[in-house]
C-alpha cells in the first residue's frame, strides 16, 4: 500500500507541476475601448494586441473601437469597459468635478494632437493672425482647448462656426479654417486639393494638456493592481514597438478592424507621430512612454481655471494616479540618440 500510495502522490505531483504553468498564466479579460475608429493614433494597443504581448502577460485584451455614436466613458461608468482612452486632461478633471470614482492613470499622448487648419496664401499662418476669424470647431472642442486659445491669443465666441467633420465646406472655401486632427484632416484635404494646408498644432502654442490618457475605475486600481500594470507595461511595449519597430502587425489588424482605414492614412498618422513628438518626447525620455508628472497636471489645472473652468478648490489631484507610470517601462527599445 505504501507504494501504492508514493506512486499515487507522485502522479498527483506530476499533474500539479504540469498545471501549475496554466494555472500561472491563466488570461485576465480587459475590454478596452478606444475614443475612435481604429487609426494610427491607436497603433501601439493593436500593436500589443497582434504580436501577442499582451497575451504574454496573461491578458485576453479585446479592443473595442469608437466613433460617432459610441460613448466609451459611458460604458466605462457602466463597469463594460475596464479602460478607456480618455481623449484630453478635461475629461480627467470632470471625473474628480462631477465626483466619479475613474482617473487616468497613463499618458499616451504627451501633446494634444489636436490642430487648426487653414488654406495657404490667407495670412492664416498663426494663431495670432487668427485672432478674429471665423473658424470651425466641435461642441467639444468649444468646451475645451478653445478656451486655452481665448485667453492665450484673445479668441472670441464670436469666431466659433459649427464644425460638422465634414471636409467639403472648407474645402470650398480659401477663406475657412477649421479644427482638426493632426494625423488624418491634413491628409485628406492634401489628397483632396494636392497642396499642403497650414497646420498649426495646439501643442506647440502652449497648450499643457495631456491626450489619450487611460482611464480606468478607481475601485480596478485598488482591487485589481497586477493587472492595471500588467496593461499598461504591455499598452507602452506595443507603443515602442510601434513606432520603433515594424508596425505591419499593428496595421494589419488595425485595416482588418477599420476597413476604410488606408495603408497610406496609416503611413502618414505614424510619420506625425514621430516628427512631432505626441507619444515620445520630454518627459517619456527618462520617464518612459505614458509618463505624467503632478508638475505638470498643476500647469494644466491653474490655466484652465483661470479661464473659468474649474473652482479654484477642485481637488486636481484626485484626477490621476502616478502608481503605474514614470518607470522606464520599455525605455531599452527606444532608439539612442545620436
Amino acid at each position: 500500500m505504501d507504494i501504492i500510495r508514493r506512486f499515487a502522490s507522485a502522479g498527483l505531483a506530476m499533474a500539479l507541476a504540469l498545471l501549475a504553468p496554466r494555472l500561472a498564466w491563466a488570461e485576465d479579460h480587459v475590454a478596452f475601448g478606444l475614443d475612435w475608429k481604429a487609426e494610427a493614433e491607436y497603433g501601439g494597443y493593436y500593436q500589443a494586441l497582434a504580436s501577442g504581448v499582451y497575451r504574454r502577460d496573461g491578458l485576453d485584451v479585446t479592443i473595442r473601437q469608437g466613433g460617432p455614436q459610441v460613448n466609451q466613458t459611458q460604458l466605462l461608468l457602466a463597469g463594460r469597459l475596464d479602460f478607456t482612452i480618455s481623449s484630453n486632461s478635461f475629461l480627467a478633471l470632470n471625473f474628480v468635478q462631477q465626483k466619479l470614482p475613474f482617473v487616468a492613470v497613463a499618458a499616451m499622448f504627451q501633446k494634444d494632437p489636436s490642430v487648426l487648419i487653414a488654406h495657404p496664401g490667407q495670412g492664416h499662418d498663426s494663431f495670432a493672425a487668427l485672432r478674429g476669424q471665423p473658424i470651425m470647431i466641435g461642441a467639444d472642442t468649444r468646451a475645451g482647448w478653445w478656451n486655452f486659445l481665448r485667453a492665450k491669443f484673445g479668441y472670441s465666441d464670436s469666431q466659433i462656426r459649427p464644425y460638422t467633420f465634414n471636409l467639403a465646406p472648407f474645402l470650398h472655401d480659401k477663406a475657412a479654417v477649421q479644427e482638426g486632427y493632426l494625423g488624418s484632416e491634413p491628409f485628406s484635404i492634401t489628397a483632396a486639393t494636392g497642396e499642403k494646408p497650414v497646420v498649426l498644432l495646439i501643442a506647440d502654442a502652449g497648450f499643457a494638456g495631456y491626450a489619450s490618457l487611460i482611464a480606468t475605475s478607481r475601485k480596478l486600481t485598488e482591487d485589481k493592481p497586477d493587472l492595471a500594470q500588467r496593461f499598461l507595461d504591455a499598452s507602452i511595449e506595443g507603443w515602442y514597438s510601434y513606432l520603433y519597430g515594424d508596425p505591419t502587425p499593428g496595421n494589419t489588424l488595425m485595416r482588418k478592424e477599420n476597413p476604410e482605414m488606408t495603408q497610406a492614412l496609416l503611413d502618414y498618422g505614424r510619420t506625425v507621430l514621430k516628427q512631432h513628438g505626441i507619444v515620445d518626447s520630454g518627459d517619456t525620455e527618462k520617464l518612459g512612454i505614458g509618463a505624467m508628472t503632478g508638475a505638470r497636471w498643476l500647469k494644466f489645472f491653474q490655466s484652465m481655471q483661470q479661464a473659468g473652468l474649474y473652482p479654484k478648490d477642485l481637488d486636481w489631484r484626485g484626477a490621476f494616479t502616478l502608481r503605474f507610470v514614470d518607470k522606464g517601462v520599455g525605455l531599452q527599445m527606444r532608439p539612442k540618440s545620436p
